[in-house]
């Protein structure tokens, strides 16, 4: 049993896993481009399907002239926290791969993007800053303005940043802004059949 961050494990993992989480606090500060890139190439180093790696990232900082229009890509609800972030990363991934000079459809396009996310919110946290991916997106806009091409998915957008207090939140953000708990893992994990409630 590891226990940190006001988490507790049922078994003992690296109290890394419990330390990272997704706040909504930042402090505006802006993150150096370099550190934008490490977080980027951690990334690049997930394992994929076939090592076909059909991530893709698209990136703006804060204060650079694309800012505006990566903080629109977002929902009201996420924009109201997000815009105090350093970096936003629009996650894609290409839905097919090319055998034989033909495309194929990728059928673990969206997992292997998931892997590389995790990849890139640890590192992240090791260089001392917090990832929060976001589902609450507009795909159509954030595919029509970056020029996305036909053939990529977008995944999510991940808000970048140093940790602010959460009194900087409105208040009913700053209720929420804990580390969130998780289910236990005998209600995740089965051995030899699924045996787990249907929900």
């Amino acid at each position: 049993m590891t226990t940190s961050n006001s988490r507790e494990t049922d078994y003992p993992i690296h109290p890394l896993f419990l330390d990272r989480w997704s706040p909504r606090a930042y402090d505006g500060e802006p993150i150096p481009k370099d550190d934008v890139l490490t977080i980027l190439d951690a990334a690049r180093w997930t394992p994929s399907a076939s090592n076909l790696q059909p991530w893709r990232f698209v990136y703006a900082l804060k204060g650079s002239p694309e800012w505006d229009g990566f903080v629109s890509f977002l929902m009201e609800g996420n924009q109201r926290w997000a815009k105090n972030a350093a970096a936003l990363i629009v996650i894609l991934s290409r839905t097919y791969n090319l055998r034989d000079g033909e495309k194929k459809p990728a059928t673990t396009h969206s997992f292997d993007a998931g892997a590389a996310w995790f990849a890139l919110a640890m590192q992240a946290h090791k260089l001392g800053y917090h990832a929060h991916g976001m589902a609450g997106i507009f795909k159509d806009k954030i595919a029509e303005q970056l020029d996305v091409p036909e053939g990529y998915a977008v995944e999510a957008v991940v808000a970048i940043g140093k940790i602010a207090h959460k009194s900087t939140l409105p208040d009913d953000l700053a209720e929420r802004e804990v580390p969130s708990k998780r289910l236990p893992l005998s209600a995740i994990a089965f051995e030899g059949k699924f045996t787990g409630k249907a929900d």
